[in-house]
């Protein structure tokens, strides 16, 4: 299954409502410090609620730590940024891809990107700078579970 990662995130509300994503759809979170705010259950109470005892979720120590691990696990890196020359709906997203989302206030810095297997965007009208990162990952989320056709079935 595919999972979402997440690059030292800023705000913790939005981090919990990916967290409260995930944990709809079944998929696993990885978050990869340092985050701007405690990562802990107390911090995304708010915005992930009841629906935290039900998502399975990682801590790593750094990006180094994280990218050693997808690479052992086979995984490929898809980075949403907007620096990404392909549309999300046009990427192939295959089983086990890890969909990586930046820091709200930066981005991810060009280490990360050299790392990328592939960097995709959400196509947006000109003079725009970006969606809410929750916002963009349930939107690339969808369509990877859409052509992979891996929606949970109620």
């Amino acid at each position: 299954m595919i999972r979402i990662a997440l690059y030292q995130p800023d705000i913790a509300q939005n981090t919990g409502t990916i967290l409260r994503l995930a944990a709809c759809l079944g998929l696993a979170v990885d978050i990869i410090e340092p985050a701007g705010f405690p990562v802990s259950d107390k911090s995304f109470r708010r915005s992930g609620m009841d629906y935290l005892d039900h998502v399975v979720w990682r801590r790593h120590d750094d990006m180094a730590a994280f990218d050693s691990w997808r690479r052992e696990d086979g995984r490929r890196l898809v980075l949403m940024t907007t620096q990404g020359a392909l549309p999300y709906a046009d990427f192939a997203f295959q089983p086990g891809d890890v969909l990586m989302a930046g820091r709200e206030s930066a981005g991810v810095p060009e280490t990360v990107h050299a790392v990328a297997d592939a960097r995709i965007l959400v196509p947006m009208r000109p003079g725009l700078r970006s969606l809410n990162v929750a916002v963009a990952t349930a939107m690339v989320t969808g369509e990877a579970l859409r052509q992979l056709a891996a929606f949970p079935m109620p």
